[in-house]
């Protein structure tokens, strides 16, 4: 077995879960740590308006932090409606705060279903970004989806996962994100997807 740890570049606890048993799919050993969790104000500015470019914040200022010599991954993700011509996107973790005063996950879902009304179309997709860095000249980044529906207020379901996952349908299983065993949801996932082929790169690099 091979042993080692990894930093991930976040402070969300689920985040990190998921991701942990991605790469463990891939490296058993594997262990992934936070800055949250091991004392680090770690706080970055995300600027960009591509998934892709705030990965890349997130993965330069942990590195930089670390004192530029240990690899870290970053991700960045959202959910993407049609019919809101793509928002949240690269907002989706901040969708709905006014003057930074935070709202909760239901909240956020509440906002959402309001936005998008009685409309049709209900297309949506999870993206998740994410990077593995080794240093300015040298890093390894994917970007994968999750392709689905976004359902009405009468047909949220579901406990597991987190944050919009209640109000994202997904056709091939016929239930919602949150109604998805952890092992389902990692096999379809955006964030599954992209981290089995980051374990993979970090296997073998």
């Amino acid at each position: 077995m091979i042993i080692m740890n990894i930093w991930f570049a976040t402070n969300n606890i689920h985040k990190k879960n998921e991701l942990q048993v991605c790469l463990q799919a891939v490296i058993p050993g594997i262990l992934v740590k936070i800055p949250s969790q091991e004392g680090l104000n770690f706080n970055p500015y995300e600027s960009g308006s591509e998934f892709y470019e705030n990965t890349l914040i997130k993965a330069r200022e942990l590195y930089n932090l670390l004192g530029n010599n240990e690899p870290v991954i970053a991700d960045d993700s959202g959910l993407c409606v049609d019919s809101l011509d793509g928002r949240p996107g690269v907002h989706s973790a901040i969708y709905g705060y006014k003057n930074d005063i935070k709202i909760t996950s239901h909240e956020q879902n509440m906002l959402l279903l309001d936005e998008l009304g009685d409309k049709q179309i209900r297309t949506a997709r999870f993206v998740c970004s994410m990077v593995l860095f080794f240093g300015n000249e040298r890093f390894f980044i994917v970007q994968e989806t999750l392709e689905g529906e976004i359902v009405k207020k009468s047909d949220m379901k579901g406990s597991g996962g987190f944050g919009y996952d209640p109000v994202f349908y997904v056709p091939e299983y016929c239930r919602t994100l949150a109604e998805l065993s952890v092992q389902e949801k990692n096999i379809i996932s955006h964030r599954g997807k992209a981290g089995k082929k980051i374990a993979e790169y970090l296997l073998n690099s």
